[in-house]
């Protein structure tokens, strides 16, 4: 899911050859009865909450349960995937209990569809901003809505997003490194938030202050019809882009590419590329990579 690696997982991990998940004390399991007792109640978004200890892809389980009519609000998290996916279709595995695997069911009714494509980027917001609270680890937002933080210079992923649309609904799953050890990433430009040094990690803590900080945006959201600009969520995301006032390089479907500077999102969530030549282009899809300033010459 790294879109510095087209072709490979930045979220894949080794299985299980180290120590059996089971009996890893590092990576105590999440805890469902807490989870739904302090987040499923009368009035609020979240309406079921479970957690599977193994699964293929929550996206593809709360698909089903949307196209036969779920409700608003449904939870699912899994303790491990074995078939997850991610933007173009990536695969996505990582050990068991070492991150946060989930997929919520929306049904943004009062949102005109054509803006549904918010809501990875609200998701990306949230998961943003409670990490950085919570975990007191900076994590920033690569266009579109990788989750990345700094590691000794070095930008790194530590997680991604995927939305699909099902049964009238959306789908937005959401997958996090949180204790991810560096012999269990596949490529450098992975990294996890224990890498990361962050003050919490413990998933039950981090997953409920996930869930109602997105609550909170979402209903800020759907109030203002998904209006990026009067929801605020243009200016929240813009404020938390690592991608915007840098060198891109974008790769375009059909093997094309884009560089340029990376100059703004624009009220679609495209990204807003100048060109050399000082024109403009709007990005709704391809993978972005960070190109670093070449040093100048000495004159």
């Amino acid at each position: 899911m790294t879109s510095d690696t087209p072709r490979r997982s930045g979220l894949r991990g080794l299985g299980h050859s180290g120590p059996s998940p089971w009996t890893d004390l590092d990576r105590p399991p999440l805890d469902a009865a807490t989870l739904r007792r302090d987040l499923v109640r009368p009035g609020g978004l979240w309406t079921s909450l479970d957690v599977v200890e193994e699964t293929g892809s929550t996206n593809t389980d709360l698909a089903a349960r949307a196209g036969a009519g779920a409700p608003q609000g449904a939870v699912l998290v899994a303790e491990e995937q074995n078939s997850g996916r991610g933007r173009l279709e990536r695969q996505w595995t990582a050990p068991a209990r070492s991150g946060l695997f989930l997929s919520l069911l929306l049904r943004p009714d009062e949102v005109p569809v054509e803006r549904y494509g918010w809501l990875p980027i609200l998701v990306g917001v949230a998961a943003a901003s409670t990490l950085s609270r919570v975990a007191e680890v900076e994590v920033g937002l690569k266009w579109p809505n990788d989750l990345q933080v700094e590691i000794d210079g070095e930008e790194r992923k530590i997680g991604g997003i995927l939305t699909e649309l099902s049964g009238g609904a959306v789908v937005a799953g959401l997958g996090l490194n949180v204790s991810l050890r560096a012999a269990e990433l596949p490529v450098p430009t992975a990294a996890s938030l224990a890498l990361a040094g962050a003050a919490v990690t413990d998933r039950t803590t981090l997953l409920r202050a996930l869930l109602r900080e997105f609550a909170e945006l979402y209903g800020e959201w759907t109030a203002a019809a998904g209006d990026p600009h009067s929801s605020g969520l243009l200016r929240a995301y813009a404020q938390r882009c690592t991608t915007l006032g840098r060198p891109v390089k974008v790769l375009l479907p059909g093997d094309r590419e884009l560089r340029g500077e990376a100059v703004a999102v624009d009220g679609d969530g495209r990204l807003v590329v100048r060109t050399p030549d000082g024109g403009r282009q709007a990005v709704g899809a391809g993978d972005v990579v960070h190109v670093r300033p070449e040093p100048r010459q000495a004159g």
